[in-house]
């Protein structure tokens, strides 16, 4: 029976079979409205064979002209909304607005009173015609949605919030029928709303709702759906189901809804990055746009997470053009491909290696860029200190590279996007950036060119980052890895950290080293544990974290400020600027001694070579957990054996 009643619910009804249901309704609800009424001992006394021989000929064609009329029976009735809902009112309205004139027409004349229908009749017969008509629609549907959808078979949400917001969240996923989702109740501490219904489905308090409670009614999934919510109260409701079986997501704010309607597709699980809670940052882009308007700007290191969203964001000032420069050829084009619907002809995609001084002066001398944003670089820590050759070739090398030759072609403006990694560095990649600091700084001073540095920490979801490797770690079953219990980083969303790159590179003079504010730390270990919550597993019962010790370089804290360097603060609240002292004597010559290091046979020599001398650079590079510890207490830096 089930089987059979699926099998003719899929199948299509065709309109005019809609149109004889639905005149048959009508009939029938006709001589329902005349049986009740005379039950009543309220309806005239008229014989009940010439009810069907005068009177249903009439509700027939009127029915049939006002269905016709306004296309009541076009609709899909297993999708019936409420304008199918409104076209069967004015359906039943024109039917009884006709039948009553004719009535009406029919006592004026004085033929056959058997003709004539009483008022009282045509009122009871709308009431209950809009009733049946609307009841059988519905009725189909639901039918439709349990037993062809899958209605018994759907994922059971709550929406927490029962406000404005929650109410149209509620409407996006019963009205999708690809959601397969059964919405429970929603949830509010609003003590007013507690209690009631919306809709229907209940609201609960959500400061009492148990474990109990969602593993009885099965749900499986709860929608956050409150506007403008501090990241604070979302970090306590992610907490809140911290222990249960459950996915949490949420809804986009209303600023991202498309054309303003929430549709079910847009509401997505949590990110970390909406746990970090950060304010939207406020940027002048009047300043930016005047900063790019009509200039030639250059960005090395295009394809990479940086170099890619400064890319992007660039694309939406009146650039003269914009010239995307990366060796990483997959990577370039990936950029070329996402962003195409978003550049025109000002845009060139470039490939070239900052390490090669040949080419990028062709490149510079072809060009001429106004103004530089320098991204490319090594950033693996790691990787880097096994490979400290490459480091310097990149991040040092590259760098003096492509600076030199801002300065010989004139560029207005050059800025250098570094790492907190370079703040009293402990590993190659953080040393190999501080160094590069401090040239771009100290080439400032003699040179028309203005060059900035900015710093920032750790990116959520850049290549290689703790995130993508936690989530690939989670698909793989697990455990997830951290290096140290206590290790704890601060934390950007790229379009936040290029937001500020491309404000500091605005109000930049020349000199300075831009430090960005970049909120509280995070403990890594905390951070694991949200993202196996957020996955809808629990820790430590289907996913273990594994502490496996710090790598070589690694450090426990991070720092935005060197130890001899004092923060000033900007017009913009999440941008200081660190005053850098420069105190090495033959810092030019040593920086050419280091980027003209010559490889030699023996690998493990050459790196002790480039790390002592990047250490006369550094000074405050102390390598931590790493091979080249000794050199900072024992190493002979001038005769390295």
């Amino acid at each position: 029976m089930s089987y059979q009643l699926k099998k003719h619910l899929q199948k299509e009804t065709p309109r005019w079979l809609v149109l004889l249901i639905d005149l048959y309704i009508t009939l029938n609800t006709f001589l329902l409205t005349f049986w009740v009424l005379r039950w009543m001992n309220i309806a005239p006394e008229t014989d009940f064979g010439k009810v069907i021989t005068h009177q249903l000929p009439q509700v027939l064609i009127f029915a049939l002209i006002s269905f016709i009329l306004t296309s009541s029976f076009k609709g899909i009735v297993r999708h019936t909304g409420f304008k199918d809902m409104m076209n069967v009112l004015k359906a039943t309205i024109l039917y009884t607005i006709m039948i009553s004139l004719f009535s009406w027409m029919i006592y004026e004349i004085k033929t056959e009173p058997a003709f004539r229908i009483g008022k009282t009749v045509i009122v009871v017969h709308f009431l209950f015609n809009t009733i049946a008509l609307s009841f059988l629609r519905i009725l189909y549907k639901n039918l439709y949605n349990y037993y062809v959808t899958g209605n018994r078979y759907k994922r059971k949400v709550m929406i927490y919030g029962a406000g404005d917001s929650g109410v149209i969240t509620y409407k996006a996923l019963t009205a999708d029928d690809k959601s397969k989702v059964t919405v429970m109740g929603f949830l509010d501490d609003n003590k007013k709303k507690v209690g009631k219904k919306i809709n229907g489905i209940p609201v609960y308090n959500s400061n009492k709702i148990s474990k109990e409670f969602i593993e009885k009614h099965n749900i499986t999934e709860i929608v956050i759906s409150i506007q403008n919510l501090p990241g604070a109260q979302l970090r306590e409701i992610v907490d809140q189901f911290a222990d249960y079986s459950v996915t949490l997501k949420i809804v986009p704010a209303v600023s991202n809804w498309l054309k303003g309607d929430l549709t079910a597709q847009q509401i997505k699980d949590i990110k970390i990055e909406d746990l970090l809670g950060r304010k939207p940052i406020k940027l002048d882009n009047e300043e930016i746009r005047n900063e790019i308007s009509g200039k030639v700007v250059m960005v090395t290191g295009a394809a990479g997470s940086i170099g890619s969203e400064i890319s992007r964001q660039i694309m939406n000032y009146p650039h003269k053009k914009l010239i995307m420069v990366d060796q990483a050829e997959t990577a370039l084009f990936n950029l070329q491909q996402t962003t195409r619907k978003f550049y025109n002809d000002s845009c060139e995609f470039v490939m070239g290696d900052v390490r090669n001084p040949e080419r990028v002066e062709v490149m510079m001398r072809h060009y001429q860029p106004d103004i530089i944003f320098h991204a490319a670089a090594y950033k693996h820590v790691p990787l880097m200190e096994d490979n400290p050759y490459e480091a310097v070739m990149t991040n040092v090398k590259g760098t003096k590279t492509i600076a030199d030759l801002a300065v010989k072609y004139g560029v207005e403006k050059f800025v250098m996007v570094s790492t907190d990694k370079a703040v009293n560095p402990t590993n190659v990649m953080g040393a190999t950036k501080r160094v590069a600091e401090l040239y771009v700084t100290q080439l400032n001073a003699k040179s028309n060119t203005k060059f900035v540095v900015t710093r920032f920490g750790n990116v959520l979801g850049s290549n290689g980052s703790v995130i993508p490797t936690f989530k690939r770690q989670i698909e793989e079953g697990g455990p997830l890895t951290v290096t140290h219990p206590d290790i704890n980083r601060y934390f950007m969303t790229i379009p936040e950290a290029c937001q500020l790159v491309l404000e500091a590179g605005a109000m930049g003079k020349g000199g300075e080293v831009f430090v960005f504010d970049m909120g509280e730390s995070v403990k890594i270990f905390d951070l694991a544990k949200k993202v196996i919550q957020l996955s809808g597993l629990k820790y430590p019962e289907d996913i273990d974290i594994k502490i496996t010790g710090l790598r070589p370089g690694e450090k426990i804290y991070e720092e935005l400020l060197v130890d001899n360097e004092t923060a000033i603060k900007t017009h913009h609240p999440k941008i200081m600027i660190a005053k850098v002292y420069q105190s090495v004597q033959g810092f030019e010559q040593k920086v050419m001694d280091l980027v003209f290091t010559e490889p030699t046979e023996n690998a493990m020599e050459a790196n002790l070579i480039l790390v002592s001398k990047m250490k006369e650079l550094v000074p405050e590079y102390q390598p931590s957990n790493s091979i080249y510890t000794s050199i900072s207490n024992s190493f002979d830096f001038q005769n390295p054996k």
